[in-house]
């Protein structure tokens, strides 16, 4: 095959236009590509874009001729083995059968210790004068990666000796104990793996939602924000609801000014509330420090299935006054 002509494109351009090479800002502009008569033959993707495929059976040379990679004889090079199969034995599964189950509601919660906290805020990597929240203690590298929430534990508690307010996804009996004795406040809130995935972004407020009882009070609004609204409100910011005539979330929502409202104003997404019932009882629940619990009313308990006994006598016991009435005024 005769070797390819090269084409150049010298007569293409006229003479008033060829540049002048004695100029030499026009030195760049003297150099005319030249490219082959054919480049379709030549065009070729990148050598990473795709996998090359393998050509099994077509000789000794390719590495996958003869038995084309599956060995000599057996089942293995005949046909098919189906995934645990044990050569005729009967599988040890159905020897002995399956034992357990896998708990589809089970939670992963990131096991945290008071000593890990108290090492972290004598470091300097916590700020103790702030609300203490995952985004906090993700931020710190205080917990690795976070799932379904962080649980405070009470290893170390004897260690715990500064005052913290911590908003966490569940706590223990004796952390909670521990971080009250040191003068602290903890508060359980619910967090789903989204809403957690939010907040590590810093597009969801990691405290505040619409059933929320932390509010701002007057006094502090205009030392807390004015018209910085790059931080996060300090800890003695919050408190709570607290009044004997609010009994009602929506009465709360009304009677109060809603929480940290210039700070939430810069966030995306709102905060999420809990919508199954094993979470709504577990965060309603004041044992566990739940941010729900403000509304349990007086006579009643955090639990959605269980209702209290009704006070006084029901339609059953009117019915048996007033046979009892009857028979009374009976001549025989």
């Amino acid at each position: 095959m005769p070797p390819r002509a090269l084409i150049s494109f010298h007569f293409l351009i006229p003479l008033s236009l060829a540049p002048c090479v004695s100029q030499p800002f026009l030195l760049p502009c003297s150099q005319i590509p030249r490219r082959h008569a054919s480049i379709l033959s030549s065009l070729s993707d990148n050598p990473s874009a795709y996998n090359k495929k393998i050509r099994r059976g077509r000789g000794p040379s390719s590495g996958k001729g003869k038995t084309s990679g599956r060995g000599h004889k057996g089942q293995k090079q005949h046909g098919k083995v189906p995934r645990g199969f044990n050569g005729g034995q009967t599988p040890l599964e159905v020897v002995h059968g399956t034992r357990g189950f896998v708990n589809v509601f089970s939670v992963d919660m990131v096991p945290l210790n008071l000593s890990k906290v108290q090492s972290w805020i004598d470091q300097g990597r916590i700020d103790p004068s702030r609300p203490i929240t995952i985004k906090e203690l993700a931020d710190s590298n205080c917990v690795g990666k976070i799932r379904d929430g962080v649980k405070l534990l009470a290893d170390g508690a004897q260690d715990l000796h500064t005052p913290i307010n911590i908003v966490i996804s569940r706590a223990s009996a004796s952390a909670i104990s521990a971080i009250e004795k040191a003068g602290g406040s903890i508060v359980t809130r619910y967090y789903s793996p989204f809403a957690i995935q939010r907040i590590l972004r810093g597009t969801t407020d990691p405290i505040n939602s619409l059933q929320n009882q932390q509010i701002i009070g007057e006094e502090h609004e205009d030392e807390q924000f004015g018209e910085n609204l790059d931080e996060p409100p300090s800890a003695g910011a919050f408190f709570s609801i607290g009044d004997a005539s609010v009994t009602s979330e929506a009465s709360a929502i009304a009677s109060a000014k809603p929480a940290v409202e210039p700070w939430l104003s810069r966030f995306r997404y709102r905060l999420p509330d809990p919508t199954s019932r094993k979470d709504i009882e577990y965060y309603r629940d004041p044992a566990h420090r739940g941010y729900l619990s403000h509304l349990v009313t007086e006579g009643q308990t955090p639990s959605l299935f269980f209702k209290m006994p009704r006070v006084g006598k029901g339609v059953v016991g009117q019915r048996t006054v007033a046979k009892a009435a009857v028979a009374d005024n009976r001549i025989w």
